[in-house]
């Protein structure tokens, strides 16, 4: 782990490894770390100079009251990668990180080289009434008040099959709860969940510049929302983003969940080998 100090004084923890002429940096989803990347990093560190972050709050980052919005970690990621003297990147972005990629492509073309999604939030709308459920859903309260099998469920519910080797991210939380900081994660996360509600990107994929490509589990438990829209689809939620971006290739996997980087990381690898 190496950190990086920002001018506002936040401290980023990344990982970086390898080398090449491209630098993909990888962005998490909600309630993930750097860490989720480990697999896609030993897979890609012979061709790329890898770097994958913890956000503001997150891992080893600084904690504080920060805002969630995507802007607020677009503008972040760019202050480090100015300080690391990068113009440009390939954005990999899991979930939540992949809403945060797709909003630096539109706020920084210039910046962003390719897009690697990974079952990206974003592609999915809400009705105004729908935001209200989930946003009382991901309240700092009922956050607090998970058991340690509920949180198990929760990292379980992100794999078609939850495989050995993912079991530090349970642990990890486990951790976590144990620490004053905890307190803190909780309040936060409902932060993100507002954060990318409240900044919806679809009907500005047609503005997006770099090419993408785009991976989604066919049996990803989270992406459709299934509180609220239980009768759709994730292959029609993926098929609607990705129709509507300039530059896109849509890869659907068969029995994988919301983890397509970390439970069919091979299959990803060949993919991303070949051009968009």
């Amino acid at each position: 782990m190496k950190t990086l100090r920002l001018s506002s004084g936040i401290e980023l923890a990344y990982t970086e490894e390898g080398s090449g002429s491209h630098t993909m940096l990888m962005l998490h989803g909600m309630g993930s770390t750097r860490e989720a990347w480990r697999k896609l990093i030993a897979g890609l560190k012979d061709r790329y100079r890898c770097i994958a972050i913890d956000l503001p709050n997150y891992g080893q980052s600084s904690d504080g009251d920060f805002p969630s919005t995507m802007s607020y970690f677009a503008s972040v990621i760019w202050e480090f990668l100015q300080a690391k003297g990068i113009d440009s990147v390939q954005l990999c972005g899991h979930s939540m990180g992949g809403q945060i990629a797709l909003v630096m492509a539109l706020q920084r073309p210039f910046a962003v080289e390719k897009l690697f999604l990974f079952s990206p939030a974003g592609f999915e709308t809400f009705a105004s009434h729908e935001k209200l459920i989930l946003k009382g859903f991901y309240a700092a309260p009922n956050m607090m008040a998970l058991s340690k099998d509920q949180i198990r469920q929760n990292f379980e519910a992100n794999f078609f099959q939850f495989p050995a080797d993912a079991e530090f991210m349970v642990q990890e939380r486990y951790r976590l709860q144990q620490t004053p900081r905890y307190e803190s994660y909780c309040r936060m996360i409902p932060k993100c969940a507002s954060g990318m509600l409240d900044e919806p990107v679809l009907k500005f994929l047609p503005s997006i510049a770099a090419p993408a490509m785009v991976f989604f589990g066919l049996q990803d438990q989270l992406i459709p929302n299934r509180l609220v829209h239980p009768t759709q689809t994730t292959k029609q939620v993926a098929q609607k983003g990705v129709s509507r971006m300039p530059i896109a290739r849509l890869h659907l996997l068969d029995r994988c969940g919301h983890f397509p980087h970390w439970e069919r990381v091979e299959e990803v690898l060949t993919w991303m080998g070949k051009e968009i």
